[in-house]
């Protein structure tokens, strides 16, 4: 197994389930070019592995994910010429130009990647509590069920605090459905885990000190399914979407992140990506004032 530095990995149950978690806690899981990669290749050394059946997913630290990271000062290394800077900024675009670049580095590391595994070939849980915020959902949703903490609270952010059209994997109508995401990305405000329930978007809620038993429970209740009814029930839904038009729908909206994207390059003077305090943002996700919770059952 690998040695991971912003994820690890523990095999449960003599290895029918496996435990990813997210482990940078300290930057409320915010996800850098490091842990995206790491994560990717932990995802698939769990469907290699035969033994395994359901993978759980979930974060160390007092909030599942913030989001992508940045500005932290090690995400910031990750993209700078020198002894830190990660491989893949310099690879799948990376050396390209203009909007060439931020679209080939953002398919391949936020969107080509989510939906790779939404797609695995076992049965993912989210486990997820705190603050589930703009990425952090992609990485949720990317995954079969979700299980939430009580006190879980959901956003996408960039709207209000980048300017953006949502996060590069847009499935927010298919999971909160079609007004209730414009009511959140026209806001930035939050909804709960008993709303996300009642909007069919988790599956499970529990209270927060019983959470990783709940879905380690659940896990071990589908890893006794036989493993190809598991595989097919999960293909049968996820096709029945794909032919309703989820996958276009996802490319097509990637498309119009990165026009969001080429919009404000277009319009500052530095060639700034996203918005800015000038331009009537509130300002980075990092020093932003905390979401508020929608108008709903979770208020």
């Amino acid at each position: 197994m690998a040695d991971y530095q912003f994820i690890t990995y523990e095999p449960l149950d003599d290895g029918t389930i496996v435990r990813i978690n997210l482990n940078r806690p300290k930057q409320r899981n915010a996800q850098n070019r490091g842990m995206l990669v790491e994560l990717d290749d932990a995802f698939r050394a769990a469907e290699m592995d035969d033994q395994v059946r359901v993978i759980i997913l979930g974060a160390e630290g007092p909030v599942f994910s913030s989001g992508h990271d940045t500005g932290s000062k090690q995400s910031i290394a990750e993209w700078m010429p020198g002894p830190s800077q990660h491989h893949s900024v310099t690879i799948d675009g990376g050396t390209r130009q203009g909007a060439e670049k931020l679209y080939l580095q953002e398919w391949h590391y936020y969107f080509q990647n989510t939906a790779r595994w939404r797609d695995l070939r076992k049965i993912t849980i989210a486990q997820v509590h705190g603050n589930v915020i703009s990425a952090g959902l992609m990485l949720a949703w990317a995954c079969d069920l979700i299980v939430a903490a009580e006190d879980t609270q959901f956003s996408d952010v960039v709207g209000q605090r980048l300017g953006m059209c949502g996060v590069e994997y847009f499935a927010h109508p298919w999971e909160f459905g079609p007004r209730k995401t414009k009511e959140l990305l026209l806001t930035g405000d939050s909804i709960g885990a008993v709303e996300a329930h009642a909007l069919g978007m988790v599956s499970k809620v529990f209270p927060a000190d019983e959470l990783a038993e709940g879905a380690l429970a659940l896990a071990r209740k589908i890893a006794q399914l036989p493993t190809m009814a598991a595989l097919l029930a999960k293909e049968s839904v996820n096709q029945s979407v794909d032919n309703m038009g989820f996958q276009n729908a996802l490319k097509a909206c990637l498309t119009l992140h990165e026009l969001n994207h080429a919009h404000w390059a277009w319009v500052h003077e530095d060639r700034y990506p996203v918005g800015k305090a000038e331009d009537g943002i509130l300002g980075a996700i990092t020093g932003a004032p905390a979401t508020a919770a929608s108008n709903g059952t979770s208020a």
